[in-house]
């Protein structure tokens, strides 16, 4: 499933009370919203001052809520113990009934929240991890964790990129189920995106010779499901 109209909200500031997204969260459910969605990040640059934590107000949001997609877009999944967030992510679902989505990128130290912290910075290394982080998680979920999400064959994993530097994230998106953009120059390029992200896979699909914008050189992850492109 995927939203078709979602909110996409930084807990920053006045809006880092997690009593205040809850409210939010059930407002845009009333209103006919189809996803709720926040930033997931650990410190960010002035004048932001006061965060958030992304996940205690998923899960806040997520029991009270009964209908919205939600989830962190995106989480840098190197700078995560990725068995702690595999329990994390099946018991979100389980709380939400089978409503997370997890977004997953590299992220970045524009912020200051990798190298104040020891984390990685190479940033070959960080998608390094983010790959071996992604095919780990598929693993706790198809049941060497239990118990497993509520979701089959699994909980939906959107990849984040940006417009100018999109190509792995694109690759790695085609083997996922679905791509979430940062930095659209205009509308018109998110139909390219999800034409991009469709190519990948249907060439992948048809068995074409490996080329550097192949996600044939990666293996499939376990319990892979099939989604729209872009999605």
């Amino acid at each position: 499933m995927s939203a078709k109209r979602g909110i996409f909200l930084a807990p920053f500031d006045e809006l880092a009370d997690p009593r205040l997204l809850v409210e939010l969260a059930q407002r845009a459910e009333r209103s006919g919203w189809d996803g709720f969605f926040l930033w997931d990040h650990v410190n960010y640059r002035p004048p932001v001052s006061a965060l958030a934590d992304p996940w205690i107000a998923l899960a806040a949001i997520a029991g009270t809520t009964e209908r919205l997609r939600l989830g962190p877009m995106v989480t840098p999944l190197s700078r995560r113990r990725v068995h702690k967030v595999a329990r994390e992510t099946a018991t979100l679902d389980r709380l939400s009934a089978g409503r997370l989505t997890l977004g997953v990128g590299l992220g970045s130290d524009r912020n200051g929240e990798l190298e104040p912290f020891g984390e990685e910075l190479d940033p070959r290394r960080r998608a390094e991890l983010l790959d071996q982080g992604l095919d780990r998680l598929a693993a706790f979920w198809a049941g060497e964790f239990e118990p497993p999400p509520v979701q089959s064959p699994r909980i939906p994993v959107w990849v984040a990129g940006r417009w100018k530097t999109r190509r792995r994230p694109l690759e790695r998106a085609a083997r996922w189920d679905g791509f979430f953009p940062i930095e659209l120059p205009d509308p018109d390029a998110l139909a390219r995106l999800a034409g991009e992200v469709g190519e990948l896979r249907d060439g992948a699909s048809e068995g074409s010779t490996s080329s550097p914008r192949s996600p044939r050189q990666m293996p499939p992850p376990p319990g892979r499901r099939p989604a729209r492109p872009g999605s």
